[in-house]
């Protein structure tokens, strides 16, 4: 791949662009069509489980200009060197709630339900309208009936037709903890740094001298550049309006994938640069009871969660796929942080997975610590994307999407209303950065009441009545609306009827089963006119 892109790239003198002109038809028709495989673009995606203390997190400006500033007192100020390149849309709702009553979503397990509808925005079957059942087949097993969002998007435009699943811990998923589906009931299982990293090594250029034309686009000169002037001779010769408009077509597709100069990166020395290595994705892969291998020193300043971000990047470098998710797992120990708890009893304030009993001493002052930890990975994960030049100026960030999703809201709430998400690079101008957005119009965002419980390092917790939650009245616009920016800003295709699709043309407007999360109440077809009920992407996140 790269070898090609080298000889197609750096054709110099009147000589390479006259051999180049045959070529014109092809690249017109690939233009055409839409190639969207070499875009250049990748989805980053970073997943954390059990929500955050909502009060920290989020700043306290609900909408406007995101500053440094903004983030600095929050539990992101590892973020705000980045602010300019970052959004931050408040508002949003994920779907398929729990509740002790079920008001808003099935009632089967309050992980089951929430992690396997998330990226699918599909309801889990078996379903059990018993919230508090421990029957095990819909308490631990209830799984989605549709494909998750990875997927979607990876069957258009990763070459493979998959998404890369990077598990942080090299864990295996259950339906409690899984979030990536290839299909119907049919859970994706991940792949740990080193057998990620192999799978990049034969991607890497190797043995050839380094030319003064990929020396420039290494150092982030694009390749339209390099051929301005060529181009701009043949623009000047006596062509007919054919021609002409092939090559307008050429220039074009020039600039759309002109500017990735990844593939003339992707070395050994990058992935020696960003940390990625054969080594250290080794000690990164490494597991054992006890063992924690996130928090871990693997190389320098970079832990075991690091070289698996700097994998990603890679990836993403070396246009190895551009549908990429680095998840986190479920029911850690981060005993580099100096937690003796795990985090899904320390997301309830307790010292067990139970939803009522006393305050967990120290709870929410561990919470905290893992929150800015997350916040610290994912603003290495940007500066390593952000440190890959692209021409012109731009970086790999620039022209990528990488969002921070949290499984929930607020951890001892288990709410799905005021969804904590952050987005840095604008996926090539398409979003608009350095702003928060609210985009639920009919309500103003808040910070939730992640504080109103144990705060004092005593007390009682009380998960049931979800008070440590937002109010269910406020931050309810629809995920699903910014599943269809993603996909629209990535170049999925739609079909006629606005779901994604693959050999469509349409733009996306409709994805999952429902944009409503009261549709969820009794799983797939028990709610009469369960539909999206509001289509189309938000208007309000694009530049």
């Amino acid at each position: 791949m790269s070898k090609q892109l080298n000889r197609r790239i750096f054709l110099r003198g009147m000589g390479g662009a006259v051999l180049a002109a045959p070529f014109l038809s092809s690249v017109l028709e690939r233009t055409a069509k839409g190639d969207s495989t070499s875009s250049g673009k990748a989805l980053i995606v970073m997943f954390t489980h059990y929500g955050c203390v909502t009060n920290k997190w989020f700043p306290e400006k609900t909408s406007g200009e995101l500053t440094a500033a903004d983030l600095t007192p929050t539990s992101l100020a590892a973020l705000a060197p980045y602010a300019k390149k970052l959004l931050m849309p408040r508002g949003i709702r994920t779907m398929n709630e729990w509740t002790a009553n079920m008001t808003r979503g099935q009632g089967n397990d309050s992980h089951t339900q929430i992690v396997g509808s998330l990226f699918t925005c599909q309801p889990v079957t078996p379903n059990s309208n018993d919230p508090f059942s421990f029957d095990q087949a819909t308490k631990f097993n209830a799984k989605p009936v549709g494909p998750s969002l990875d997927h979607v998007m990876a069957q258009q435009l990763s070459p493979s037709g998959a998404p890369l699943l990077l598990n942080t811990a090299g864990q295996n998923d259950s339906a409690q903890s899984a979030i990536s589906y290839s299909a119907s009931e049919t859970m994706y299982k991940g792949i740990n740094a080193q057998q990620a990293f192999s799978s990049l090594t034969g991607l890497f250029t190797a043995g050839e001298p380094t030319s003064p034309d990929t020396y420039a686009a290494m150092r982030g000169k694009s390749v339209l550049d390099l051929v301005k002037d060529d181009l701009e001779t043949l623009e000047r010769m006596d062509m007919s309006s054919a021609d002409k408009r092939k090559l307008a077509a050429w220039k074009e597709l020039l600039h759309s994938t002109g500017t990735v100069v990844a593939s003339a990166q992707c070395t050994e020395e990058l992935g020696a640069m960003l940390g990625a290595t054969s080594d250290n994705a080794s000690k990164a892969a490494r597991g054992g009871l006890g063992v924690d291998v996130l928090t871990t020193k693997v190389s320098g300043d970079l832990d075991g969660a690091d070289i698996y971000s700097a994998i990603a990047a890679l990836a993403a470098a070396c246009n190895a796929n551009p549908i990429i998710f680095l998840k986190y797992p479920g029911n850690y120990n981060f005993k580099g942080l100096g937690i003796t708890m795990e985090s899904h009893s320390l997301s309830h304030r307790l010292d067990n997975a139970g939803m009522t009993g006393s305050c967990l001493p120290n709870a929410l002052e561990w919470l905290l610590k893992v929150d800015q930890y997350y916040a610290q990975k994912f603003a290495n994960l940007v500066g390593m994307l952000d440190s890959i030049p692209m021409g012109n100026g731009s970086t790999l960030l620039d022209s990528s999407a990488a969002i921070w999703f949290n499984e929930m809201s607020d951890g001892n709430a288990h709410n799905l209303n005021n969804a904590p998400i952050i987005q840095a690079g604008s996926a090539g101008g398409y979003f608009k950065t350095g702003q928060i957005i609210n985009v639920d119009p009919s309500s103003t965002p808040a910070n939730g009441n992640s504080m109103s419980q144990c705060a004092s390092g005593s007390g009682q917790v009380n998960g049931i009545n979800q008070g440590t939650g937002t109010d269910p009245k406020i931050a309810n616009a629809p995920v699903n609306k910014y599943f269809c920016n993603l996909m629209n800003a990535m170049g999925v295709k739609a079909g006629p009827d606005g779901f994604p699709a693959k050999g469509g043309s349409e733009e996306v407007t409709h994805f999952g089963y429902s944009d409503k999360t009261e549709d969820f109440i009794g799983g797939k077809g028990k709610v009469a006119g369960a539909t999206i009920h509001n289509p189309g992407g938000f208007t309000e996140l694009k530049a």
